[in-house]
């Protein structure tokens, strides 16, 4: 078990620490052994339950969890011959994003990450993963070299939102996400967005526009944090759980709204406790994708990226 349990996983780190007190302690003895087996038994029955009916807020919960995987951590395990590159060529390097160049199933890509930090003093240097508009620039500096040499654009989305800063709103944060919302648009190159963490706000919108989005499961993708909705609905942080309910936040919901394209399948309890089957199923769903938008004509592709976009958030009225 991972030593970072919340309130909902209680059960389990009980059951799993009762188990390792049994292996310690009793090792040599043959009934504690048969105990042994009925409490994995009962552990595998409790994972079971309690990890396929989350709630929003649990989600949220394990997308933010401290040893889940981050955007270096697939890229390690996703790419070969990673090279990145740094700076927006106009202010400086935003660690938050990272951006560069490898090789994904012996082809090679373009690849956006956003970063967040393991420790304190990497999450001070990363900020977070909350980017600041160089970041944002850098990123659209990495795809219009993709875009010269046409290769597809693989974007890691994981973010709680743009860096908030005064810095960052001298340097015009909302000016840099809207005008990548607008070049992503029609940058002539297949671009795959995989939210493989949080994805708060303009911060991932900013990198957000793609032909395909795909989300893991217990991802999530919306235009505010429940903290923050929660803060100005019912001006109470504590009613977060309940604002990320309302909020259709989550890797279902947005797949039933159209937003999301497909859902990747996580290890039972989250990323951070099989990274590499994580890693493995993202590579699966990103080679799929990548074959089939690789085939399409450039007109074809932008053509299917206006309309899925212009279709977000339409309604029809009438009688019932």
């Amino acid at each position: 078990m991972s030593p970072v349990a919340f309130e909902f996983e209680k059960p389990i780190v009980e059951l799993e620490q009762q188990i390792e007190q049994l292996k310690t302690e009793r090792r040599d003895d043959e009934n504690a052994w048969i105990e042994i087996k009925r409490l994995e038994e009962e552990l595998a029955e409790r994972k079971f339950q309690i990890y396929s009916n989350l709630t929003p807020w649990q989600r949220v919960q394990l997308a933010r969890h401290l040893e889940r995987p981050h955007a270096l951590d697939y890229i390690r395990r996703l790419f070969s011959n990673w090279t990145e590159i740094s700076g927006d060529r106009h202010f400086g390097d935003d660690k938050a994003i990272v951006t560069g160049f490898g090789h994904f199933m012996g082809k090679p890509v373009a690849i956006v990450g956003q970063q967040k930090g393991k420790d304190t003093k990497e999450n001070l240097e990363r900020h977070f993963g909350m980017p600041h508009p160089e970041g944002y620039r850098k990123a659209m500096r990495l795809m219009r070299l993709a875009e010269k040499f046409h290769l597809p654009v693989i974007i890691l989305i994981d973010t709680p939102g743009a860096y908030p800063g005064i810095g960052s709103e001298e340097r015009s944060v909302s000016e840099a996400i809207a005008r990548n919302i607008m070049e992503m648009s029609v940058i002539k190159t297949p671009i795959v967005c995989c939210v493989i963490g949080e994805g708060g706000s303009g911060g991932a919108l900013g990198v957000g526009v793609g032909d395909v989005v795909l989300m893991l499961e217990n991802a999530w993708y919306c235009v505010i944090s429940p903290e923050g909705c929660a803060a100005i609905l019912w001006r109470d942080r504590a009613m977060a759980p309940e604002a990320a309910a309302a909020l259709k936040m989550t890797a279902k919901d947005l797949m039933e709204l159209e937003v999301a394209n497909e859902i990747i399948p996580e290890p039972l309890g989250g990323a951070h406790r099989n990274p590499e089957e994580a890693a493995h199923n993202v590579r699966h769903a990103l080679a799929k994708h990548l074959e089939r938008l690789r085939r399409k004509r450039i007109p074809d592709l932008l053509e299917e990226r206006w309309r899925k976009y212009r279709r977000l958030g339409v309604f029809i009225e009438g009688e019932a």
